[in-house]
C-alpha cells in the first residue's frame, strides 16, 4: 500500500491532523492510522470541507496537553531538552526532575552517544513524554518533527553540551536529529557545557563558545571539580541540575526590572587565612554563604559584579567576575585593583591578625615547649576603602559578626570603620549561622537627617539568599531616593 505523504493534503486537513495528534500526543501518521481505523469501525464522522475549515480556523486551536496538564497542573511554559553524550547525562534524569517542580513541560531528544549513558526508557518514565532520538524516524518525520521540536516550546535547553555537540552548533551542522532542532530553532537555547578540563580550553572549544555567545546562546557552567576520569580536575563539570533549571526558570520568566544596571559592584565574601608554617593558618569561620548569595542577587539585579573571596567550598556564581585569593594581604589588594566601583560591601571575615614571621618548614615541638609566635594586626580592610580620599565608592556597606551586644558592637563600628551602612548579625553557636543557609540581620545606616544619629532595621529570619536579595531591594531604594555619583 502506497505511503501517504502530508505535504500532498489539503492545509486544512494537515491543520486538523496536527492538532487532534498534538491533543493526543501521537505522530500524526500514528493519528492517521487511528482514524482510518475509527472510520472502518464506524466511530468517526469523515471530515468534511467545512470541518477542515473549522479545524484550520485559529479559534479552534487548542492548548497542547501534557502528563502534567492532565493531572491538573498548571504549566508555565514547555521545554525540549536535548541530552548529548556525555557520562554527564546521568544528571539530565535529576534535570527533568527539577524542572517538572517548577510546573515546566518537558519533551527530550536524546543524541546517539547519549544513548550510550541513559536509555530512552528511563527518559520517557520520567518525562511522561516520548522520548525523540532519530532525524530519518518515519512516526516523528512525518510532519517535519524536528521543525515542531524547535518550534513548539518556549525554551531548548542542552544538558549536557559536548564538545562536539556545540561545534556542530557554531559551525550550523544538521546531521543528526539534535543538531537539526538547534538549527532551526527561533527560540532562546540555554546550553550546559560539560567536558574534560583541556576540552574546555582548546582554542577551538574557545571559538565556538565565543561565536555561540555572538548568537545569542545563553550558557550556564561549566563548573570546576572532579571529573569523571580518575585523576582529572579543573574546569568542564557539566552544573547541578537545581542551577540549571533556576536558569531556564530565568530565562522563561517575562523580564524583571534590573534596577542596579549599570552599577560596578565589589563583594567581599568568605574567610582569609593567615599561614603560620607551610601546614598551619589563622582563619576566622565563614562559609561564604551570605557574600556569594548576595554576588548572585547584584548581578540578577544588573549590576556588574566583582567578587573577591577567600578560601570556600562554593561554585562561582554565573555570570560574576570571582578573584580568588587567601591572605587578608592579597584581599585588599584585589579590592584596590577592582576600584572605582559605585557599591562595596565588604562580607568577608578577615582574619584580624597573623604572624610576624612565617616560618618556612612546619613548626616542631620541642622539649622546651611551643614555639613563640608573635602576632601582627592584618590592614583593616573595610576602613582602608571607606576612608580613601580617591576612589571611595559612594556606598560602603560593611559587616559586623558578633557573638554579645549585637546592636551596641555594630553602632560602634559604623562610626569606626568610617562605611555608610552595617549588616550585623549575631553568630553565637547556638544561632547556627556560621555555615548555615538561614540569618538574622539588622541593616544600621547613618540618619542624614539627624546628625549622628544611626537608624536600625531590623529583619526576620530568613535564608541567606532572601538575606542578599533583600539587601539589593534596599541599595536600589537608596539609589533611587539618591542617586549616586558615578564611580570614577
Amino acid at each position: 500500500m502506497a505511503s501517504l505523504t502530508i505535504r500532498k493534503l489539503d492545509e486544512g486537513v494537515k491543520t486538523y491532523l496536527r492538532l487532534r495528534s498534538a491533543k493526543n500526543r501521537r505522530s500524526v501518521e500514528e493519528e492517521v492510522r487511528v482514524i482510518l481505523r475509527e472510520l472502518i469501525e464506524g466511530r468517526e464522522e469523515p471530515l468534511t470541507g467545512s470541518a477542515a475549515s473549522t479545524a484550520a480556523s485559529p479559534a479552534a486551536v487548542p492548548q497542547r496537553t501534557s502528563a502534567l496538564a492532565e493531572a491538573g497542573v498548571t504549566l508555565i511554559a514547555s521545554v525540549t531538552l536535548i541530552i548529548g553524550g556525555g557520562i554527564a547525562a546521568y544528571k539530565s534524569l535529576d534535570l527533568i526532575r527539577r524542572l517538572k517542580e517548577r510546573r515546566i513541560e518537558v519533551r527530550c531528544v536524546l543524541t546517539k552517544a547519549a544513548q550510550q549513558f541513559v536509555t530512552p526508557l528511563a527518559v520517557s518514565a520520567l518525562s511522561h513524554e516520548r522520548v525523540y532520538t532519530d532525524l530519518f524516524d518515519p512516526q516523528s518525520e512525518f510532519d517535519a518533527g524536528h521543525i515542531r521540536l524547535a518550534r513548539d516550546c518556549d525554551l531548548i535547553v542542552v544538558a549536557p553540551a559536548t564538545a562536539d555537540l556545540m561545534a556542530k552548533m557554531a559551525g550550523g551542522h544538521a546531521d543528526d536529529l539534535a543538531s537539526a532542532i538547534l538549527l532551526a530553532a527561533n527560540r532562546k537555547i540555554l546550553i550546559a557545557p560539560a567536558m574534560n578540563p583541556l576540552m574546555w580550553a582548546n582554542a577551538a572549544t574557545r571559538r565556538n563558545v565565543a561565536q555561540l555567545t555572538r548568537d545569542g546562546v545563553a550558557f550556564i557552567g561549566p563548573n570546576t571539580g572532579e571529573m569523571a576520569e580518575a585523576g582529572e580536575a579543573g574546569t568542564g563539570r557539566m552544573s547541578e541540575a537545581i542551577e540549571i533549571a533556576a536558569a531556564a526558570e530565568r530565562l522563561l520568566r517575562p523580564p524583571v526590572p534590573r534596577p542596579l544596571a549599570g552599577k560596578r559592584v565589589l563583594i567581599t565574601a568568605g574567610p582569609t587565612h593567615e599561614p603560620i608554617d607551610p601546614v598551619r593558618y589563622i582563619a576566622n569561620r565563614s562559609s561564604g554563604k551570605q557574600g556569594f548569595a548576595i554576588a548572585a542577587a547584584a548581578q540578577a539585579a544588573g549590576a556588574e559584579v566583582i567578587l573577591v573571596s577567600g578560601p570556600v567550598d562554593l561554585d562561582d556564581p554565573a555570570g560574576v567576575t570571582v578573584r580568588h585569593v587567601e591572605s587578608a594581604r592579597h584581599m585588599l589588594e584585589q579590592v584596590e585593583a577592582a576600584l572605582p566601583v559605585d557599591i562595596a560591601i565588604f562580607a568577608a571575615a578577615v582574619a584580624d591578625w597573623r604572624v610576624a614571621s612565617e616560618g618556612a618548614q612546619k613548626l616542631k615541638k620541642t622539649s622546651a615547649g611551643m614555639p613563640p609566635l608573635q602576632l601582627v594586626e592584618n590592614p583593616d580592610i573595610l576602613a582602608t576603602i571607606s576612608k580613601m580620599k580617591d576612589k571611595r565608592p559612594p556606598l560602603v556597606i560593611g559587616f559586623a559578626a558578633e557573638t554579645e551586644h549585637l546592636i551596641d558592637n555594630a553602632k560602634a563600628k559604623l562610626k569606626r570603620k568610617g562605611c555608610d551602612w552595617i549588616v550585623a548579625n549575631d553568630v553565637s553557636p547556638a544561632t547556627g549561622v556560621m555555615g548555615g543557609d538561614r540569618n538574622t540581620v539588622h541593616l544600621l545606616s547613618k540618619n542624614s537627617e539627624k546628625d549622628g544619629d544611626i537608624a536600625v532595621d531590623s529583619w526576620p529570619v530568613m535564608t541567606k539568599e532572601q538575606v542578599a536579595t533583600e539587601l539589593v531591594t534596599h541599595i536600589a531604594k537608596s539609589l533611587a531616593d539618591k542617586p549616586l555619583e558615578p564611580a570614577s
